[in-house]
């Protein structure tokens, strides 16, 4: 008797060939993929993956990126790739690549920065730039599971033409069911009244923290590295318990 197939959550993960079927810009400096993968994955919100290229002279070079896309989704994966100028994979996305063009992918990958709608709450995500893409999945996954957890969403981002998936996380916030979004813009003023205009700080890290109707179970914290760092210490000086924090890094 042969063994059944191991769950697809559970096989090893493994480079595959992937189909670029969707690109669109989100700013000026991010734009959407969506991937079509050979041999389809399930994942958690918050999860990655690696993109790898390879150059006709056979020079490889790869990079993570987290999922956009909520869990139940689909079979296609939407990641958003921001361009660095000094980078070696991004601006191939931005220049180059086109529906159509196959790309290998190996994931999903990462099991720490993760959140179930399951799971208790509240809830609260802070983000950085493009450091919102895997908390964006993760209220994308609330939304789709018909969870009810609160879930306190605090982005900082340059200025308001580059907050990713804005009217998205606009649209959810009106709806008033438990998702709360504060957007901090650190080059402009706020647009709303409920905003800021600064970089993050204790203070209005303790303010946001106050509109969920109790403390949060778990706080997911994504980012640059200064900022991730500045961040949990704020949450640490709100009084959040540093093993309740969860952090991912972007770069240096």
């Amino acid at each position: 008797m042969t063994d059944s197939p191991a769950p697809a959550e559970h096989r090893p993960a493994r480079w595959q060939p992937t189909v670029i079927t969707a690109v669109t810009a989100l700013t000026e400096r991010v734009k959407s993929f969506r991937f079509r993968p050979s041999q389809p994955f399930s994942y958690r919100a918050g999860q990655h993956v690696d993109l790898r290229l390879t150059a006709p002279d056979g020079y490889r070079a790869q990079r993570s990126y987290s999922i956009a896309s909520a869990p139940e989704a689909g079979e296609e994966i939407e990641l958003a790739i921001e361009r660095l100028e000094n980078g070696e994979v991004s601006p191939f996305f931005h220049e180059v690549a086109a529906v159509g063009d196959e790309i290998e992918m190996k994931g999903p990958l990462g099991g720490h920065f993760v959140w179930q709608a399951e799971q208790a709450g509240p809830v609260m995500l802070v983000g950085g730039g493009s450091g919102v893409v895997p908390l964006a999945s993760m209220v994308r996954h609330r939304v789709a599971s018909g969870s009810r957890v609160p879930v306190a969403l605090l982005y900082s981002s340059r200025n308001w033409n580059e907050v990713i998936f804005r009217e998205e996380l606009l649209a959810l916030d009106d709806r008033r069911d438990g998702f709360d979004l504060t957007l901090t813009l650190t080059r402009e003023p706020a647009r709303r009244d409920k905003d800021y205009g600064r970089r993050i700080d204790p203070a209005m890290i303790s303010a946001v923290l106050g509109r969920l109707p109790a403390a949060p179970a778990l706080a997911y914290v994504c980012g640059a590295n200064a900022f991730v760092t500045a961040a949990a210490d704020a949450l640490i000086a709100a009084g959040m318990a540093a093993e309740r924090i969860k952090t991912e890094r972007y770069g240096v």
